[in-house]
């Protein structure tokens, strides 16, 4: 504690790379479940969380239609945002004792996804791997990171 404010965890910085133990989808567009059933099947023993993705009945057709086993799949409906895609699946990949995770999203959503996902993640010593999704829009107003950021700390600080 530092005049009266708690000290932040550590933020993972481990320079060694290690293989990812999970494939973490980012919900928000249809696409992006697409891309993440193609790249399971180059990664056939991850497990694959989609966090607030498409409708379920939807999510399980494209990775059926892509062949990918049912079991790997775990849809998550509880996130509204992306702070809360990170906030709500840091508690189960570090249940599954997961280090390192795969993160898919659309570029244009990818750093403002490493802010928040640097500091979630990374305060619970699991590294992330950034993977870009194609899109589109090219890029998104930048105060979206920082407010972000700033809910992510906030979270860390008070737990919720």
């Amino acid at each position: 504690m530092i005049f009266g404010v708690p000290c932040l965890p550590p933020i993972s910085t481990n320079p060694s790379p290690r293989e990812p133990q999970a494939i973490l989808v980012l919900g928000g567009s249809p696409t992006r479940e697409k891309f993440a059933a193609q790249f399971a099947l180059q990664h056939p023993q991850l497990p694959i969380f989609v966090s607030s993705g498409s409708p379920e009945e939807y999510a399980e057709y494209v990775f059926d239609l892509a062949g990918v086993k049912r079991d790997r799949i775990h849809l998550d409906y509880r996130a509204v945002d992306t702070v809360t895609n990170f906030t709500i699946m840091v508690t189960e990949l570090q249940q599954r004792k997961i280090t390192d995770v795969y993160v898919l999203t659309s570029e244009f959503h990818m750093p403002r996804a490493l802010v928040i996902g640097k500091i979630v993640l990374g305060s619970r010593g699991i590294e992330m791997h950034p993977v870009t999704i194609p899109s589109s829009i090219k890029s998104e107003n930048p105060a979206k990171a920082v407010r972000d950021g700033l809910r992510s700390v906030f979270w860390l600080v008070t737990g919720s």
